[in-house]
């Protein structure tokens, strides 16, 4: 019991936002639009860590300019779309298919073939292995002389 609640201790920052309270919008309804927002938003610094959970800098620069946004009287795809131009396809969790970001989304599928190709590969130049054949007589009757050879030259 001792040991779950350690463990339990250790877990309870992981779970934690990043978002300081000084952050936080006094309107309940704007805060949670910032929340959905930040969770669709990539930290530049972090790897694939939305800034709603990152503790960098730039991630709370991004907060902090998302509630500035929201404020001002954007809508979320407007907040989305003045943060992507200021920092690129690189900070959206989810960014569009394009000639500069084919790569990133057809790469799962190209790795995937080409390990099921592989595999196939593996699985067929396995099944037409031939298996040796075994010793001739003549190759049979050299080993027992091989043998009967190095037992007599032996000392007792």
């Amino acid at each position: 019991m001792k040991r779950l609640a350690v463990l339990l201790m250790l877990l309870l920052p992981i779970a934690a936002f990043a978002v300081e309270p000084d952050e936080m919008l006094q309107d309940p309804v704007l805060e949670e639009r910032a929340r959905v927002i930040s969770k669709e938003l990539r930290c530049v610094v972090c790897q694939n860590q939305d800034i709603d959970s990152s503790n960098a800098g730039v991630a709370r620069d991004m907060r902090i300019l998302v509630r500035e946004r929201l404020v001002a009287g954007d809508t979320n795809k407007e907040v989305i779309n003045y943060i992507h131009a200021r920092y690129g396809d690189y900070v959206l969790m989810r960014p569009p298919f394009n000639a500069a970001t084919a790569a990133l989304w057809l790469a799962p599928f190209v790795l995937a073939l080409a390990s099921l190709l592989v595999g196939w590969l593996v699985l067929s130049r396995g099944r037409n292995r031939k298996i040796a054949p075994g010793l001739s007589e003549a190759e049979e009757a050299e080993i027992v002389n091989f043998i009967d050879e190095n037992k007599a030259g032996e000392k007792p």
